[in-house]
């Protein structure tokens, strides 16, 4: 065989940076919700100081924690689908509890809040906007940290199980489903959550399929349960 019949190795695929490192969207040139690239520098310390888990920085959790905090940075503040790195637009859905797929175009129009909480005695998303929602809960809780606590299978299809936690350092105040004011007095405590996804993903990474399943109004029992006692 000649030197001119071996063919050379194909080059390593580059690893996305939002894979790496849980802020790499942040540097985009994008339509954001402020007119800027959001500040989480106190929820990225608030990470560091409560996390349970510590992934090797190259570990299957730890691509996958970075994915999704990179997708709900885009989700939350992208205001352009055009600019969303993590998702592949044609076959993006999002899915929580077994209910119907959402699109990405849905989750921009009324926000990532109310694309996830259901209409309950608490909290209305017909009745609040998207901008009214961020203003709800990131004033009742100026941080929502996240982990990846177990990775189940790995790509293409991705089942992990995550925790969410913050503190209630200001009052909650909302509508319900009855069109009623809602206030819940702050208690700064902590406030957590767990769940599973399932997350399908293509060849680069990109999230497409992705099914949620929680309990969304743990939440607002843990807030209402530490004020009532």
């Amino acid at each position: 065989m000649s030197a001119a019949d071996v063919q050379p190795p194909e080059p390593a695929a580059a690893v996305p940076d939002f894979l790496t490192n849980p802020d790499a969207v942040m540097g985009d040139e994008a339509q954001w919700r402020y007119g800027r690239a959001p500040d989480y520098s106190k929820t990225r310390v608030a990470f560091a100081e409560g996390k349970t888990r510590d992934h090797p920085p190259t570990s299957l959790p730890a691509l996958v924690q970075n994915l999704v905090k990179n997708w709900e940075v885009e989700a939350s503040h992208k205001m352009r689908l055009a600019d969303w790195r993590t998702i592949d637009p044609p076959n993006y859905s999002f899915s929580i509890n077994g209910g119907s797929p959402q699109t990405a175009e849905h989750m921009l129009e009324v926000g990532t809040y109310n694309a996830i909480i259901p209409s309950n005695e608490y909290y209305c998303p017909a009745r609040v906007n998207s901008m009214e929602s961020h203003k709800i809960f990131k004033g009742m809780m100026p941080f929502f940290a996240w982990e990846v606590l177990e990775v189940y299978s790995g790509p293409p299809v991705v089942a992990f199980r995550w925790r969410h936690w913050g503190e209630m350092k200001n009052d909650y105040i909302g509508v319900n489903n009855k069109g009623e004011n809602i206030r819940l007095k702050a208690h700064g405590g902590k406030i957590e959550i767990q769940g599973i996804t399932v997350a399908h993903v293509d060849e680069g990474v990109r999230l497409q399929k992705v099914e949620t399943w929680f309990d969304p109004l743990e939440m607002f029992r843990q807030m209402h349960g530490a004020e009532s006692k």
